[in-house]
């Protein structure tokens, strides 16, 4: 099975998961992954390149998913809008369509380039924090979503949700180092981040979808 996996900080934990899991079930599912960012996983989820992955939620509801999601319940701190004039980030795809249905406007501005933007003292107006003023509900950014081999993504995913997934010291210096960012702003960002879509997440994404 060949997963796709979003290259942004906000899933490492499931990485790790999913390493880990590749090495312990590699007799029950022959697992690679591969690692873009959300368009692009969009796409080849779409062509069939890969059988699974994180994609936008504006593109999920074509496809059979999982509960699993990137769920941000006020501020996400990496998707931002920023002053100037209108410009989607060519690497998202959900927080450009966020920007249009909140009517702002600026420059979108996501992932790893955008926390860091935040963490050094850059303003801008967080997306998820700005659509849960509107509605009083989290953000669902991306969903696991699939095309083939049901059973066993679907079984991943309920692992995944049932385990709080501690990142090993090596692996978090090393993915800080690579953003010129600490390991400890790395484990307050991902203090931010929610895997598990719950009712009111589900109501959210609902929202969403109906008004894109």
């Amino acid at each position: 099975m060949l997963f796709g996996a979003i290259s942004y900080l906000n899933l490492l934990p499931f990485q790790v998961f999913l390493k880990r899991s590749i090495t312990h079930n590699a007799t029950h599912l022959a697992l690679h992954y591969r690692r873009d960012v959300p368009s692009m996983i969009n796409k080849a989820l779409k062509k069939r390149s890969i059988h699974a992955g994180f994609i936008s939620s504006v593109a999920s509801a074509k496809y059979p998913c999982t509960s699993l999601g990137i769920v941000a319940k006020k501020k996400v701190y990496s998707v931002l809008l920023l002053e100037g004039e209108n410009e989607e980030d060519p690497a998202s795809a959900t927080s450009n369509q966020l920007a249009k249905i909140l009517h702002l406007e600026g420059r979108v501005l996501i992932g790893d380039t955008a926390l860091k933007y935040y963490l050094d003292g850059g303003e801008g107006i967080d997306l998820a924090e700005a659509w849960y003023e509107k509605t009083g509900l989290p953000f669902v950014f991306a969903r696991l979503c699939y095309n083939k081999h049901a059973q066993p993504i679907q079984r991943l995913a309920k692992v995944f949700a049932q385990q709080k997934i501690k990142i090993p010291q090596y692996l978090l210096k090393r993915e800080a180092q690579k953003r010129d960012i600490t390991p400890k702003q790395l484990l307050w960002y991902l203090e931010h981040i929610h895997y598990t879509l719950d009712s009111k997440a589900k109501r959210s994404l609902k929202k969403f979808l109906g008004l894109k």
